[in-house]
């Protein structure tokens, strides 16, 4: 489960890189919002959303939902375990929540730059969020 969740990741963030890189060009060139623009989007929205889902099951397998509910003062004390116990899980889980809403609110907007724009704002900040708490080190061993 830890290596799928790993492996989704570099789909998750390649695929997002792309909708939110898509998004400014599209928000400064004052691009026509098309439907290969929705379904970067969507796809986006998707793979995002399966990532959460694996990683709420790794979550909930790991050793670190094991520490966190029998000793939260270790896992508050140790920088490394508090990111993998805590602060990962609540930030990839705002991230996800900043890219639904952000898909939410693009279809109630009637122009094409303000589609981008809200793909931009929301997905970037989404991406910032995710790239803040990836736990690199376990990423490159």
């Amino acid at each position: 489960m830890k290596e799928i969740h790993s492996y989704w990741a570099y789909l998750v963030l390649l695929i997002l890189i792309f909708a939110v890189v898509n998004a400014i060009i599209g928000f400064t060139q004052k691009k026509q919002f098309t439907d290969k623009d929705l379904r970067i989007g969507l796809f986006a929205l998707i793979v995002s959303h399966i990532q959460l889902l694996i990683g709420l099951g790794w979550y909930f397998m790991s050793p670190w939902f094991e520490l966190l509910t029998t000793d939260a003062s270790t896992v508050m004390k140790t920088k490394e375990i508090r990111l993998l116990a805590i602060e990962h899980p609540i930030m990839m889980i705002l991230a996800i929540v900043l890219i639904t809403i952000g898909w939410s609110k693009h279809k109630k907007k009637t122009t094409d730059v303000a589609k981008f724009k809200t793909f931009a704002v929301f997905y970037g900040l989404a991406l910032l969020l995710i790239l803040s708490r990836i736990p690199w080190n376990n990423w490159f061993n």
